[in-house]
């Protein structure tokens, strides 16, 4: 089976696939919007949580912030992008309730990406521990009165 032309340049995967919605081996038509992001998550079937930054314009302060756009994408077996890779994703008919795009092209793994997701992970254990402090010493606060 020949992949399908999608309609930009972007390197055809090796394998082949019997996904009805692959572009490359399916008959799925890509159209719309081309983002570039990092894949987060690949825990839900045949789906990837794809993720990147942004810069926002503050006018108040005249610099600019980062903010973090992402969307769930369609991953096709014959790509079979894992976490930490850097992928291309292109916009498509709705294929479920949140997913609307499909990942076209893998172009590598991102440097840090394992370290990265480690510290959001203890900082968000730390904050949780902070909370529960607070609320105890709350807590012990009523209790003495």
């Amino acid at each position: 089976m020949e992949a399908n032309n999608i309609g930009i340049k972007v390197a055809k995967p090796k394998e082949k696939c019997k996904d009805n919605n692959c572009p490359f081996h399916g008959s799925l038509r890509c159209r719309g919007r081309i983002f570039t992001g990092t894949v987060i998550s690949v825990k839900m079937q045949k789906t990837a949580s794809v993720w990147w930054e942004r810069r926002n314009f503050l006018r108040k302060y005249e610099r600019y912030e980062k903010r973090k756009s992402g969307v769930k994408a369609h991953n096709p077996s014959c790509i079979n992008a894992q976490e930490g890779n850097i992928v291309k994703i292109m916009e498509c008919r709705p294929l479920s309730k949140t997913k609307s795009f499909v990942i076209i092209e893998v172009s590598g793994k991102e440097r840090g990406f394992k370290e990265r997701m480690e510290a959001e992970e203890e900082s968000k254990v730390k904050r949780e521990a902070k909370k529960i402090d607070e609320q105890t010493d709350e807590a012990e606060e009523e209790v003495a009165k």
